[in-house]
């Protein structure tokens, strides 16, 4: 989020000057390239772990928590929006095409998909209106995804977590200090140097060159 405000600060959704906008930021802007690679980086990390969370899930049958699982599914196909958006942002090749083919998706929806498609693009085509509607949903949408992380973790407190052996845990339970405390760290520690690895020494490995 805090690098996506310093990338919002250069960019401008047309299709005139979108693309130039980013290459100019990552060009000329001091650490523009540090942060955008921090940005697409850390989102691509971001699925890695809800990807990760989600098996756990499946794995120690959580989805028998209804509220808790149902919050996570949204929170899922909200970070999925998200994602979208951005990818279409810098306006390149591969932007163009996957904006396209996604939302022609909707024309497949019977009576009004077809008009559907035209109000979201604003036009008849993919263009500048679509952009900025795009470009505003991009920075609005997170922080209603934070608001469903804390249901998600409300609920959680609620009907409690799930155990490897599928078992009642209440008057079993261990304090969070130390014992998980410092298992996360520890994981939080190795995974953000792999990060930071990532983001300072091979930047590029996950950009498409059509974009």
């Amino acid at each position: 989020v805090v690098s996506g405000f310093f990338l919002s600060s250069f960019y401008l959704p047309s299709v005139y000057f979108s693309f130039d906008s980013v290459d100019c930021f990552y060009r000329e802007v001091l650490f523009g390239s540090f942060f955008r690679s921090v940005h697409s980086i850390g989102a691509s990390f971001f699925f890695l772990f809800i990807y990760f969370h989600l098996f756990r899930g499946l794995y120690f049958s959580s989805y028998s928590y209804v509220s808790t699982w149902l919050v996570g599914c949204l929170i899922l196909v909200l970070s999925m929006a998200v994602a979208f958006l951005g990818y279409v942002l810098p306006w390149g090749n591969m932007s163009l095409w996957g904006a396209t083919v996604i939302t022609s998706l909707l024309s497949a929806i019977p009576y009004f998909g077809s008009s559907l498609v035209e109000w979201l693009w604003g036009g008849f085509s993919i263009s500048s209106p679509t952009l900025s509607r795009f470009f505003v949903l991009h920075f609005f949408l997170p922080f209603i995804l934070a608001i469903f992380v804390f249901s998600h973790i409300l609920f959680l407190h609620v009907s409690g977590s799930g155990n490897p052996l599928g078992i009642n845990s209440k008057g079993r339970s261990l304090m969070f200090t130390p014992y998980f405390l410092i298992n996360d760290l520890l994981g939080f520690v190795i995974c953000f140097i792999i990060y930071l690895y990532l983001v300072i020494y091979v930047p590029f490995f996950q950009f498409d060159s059509s974009n």
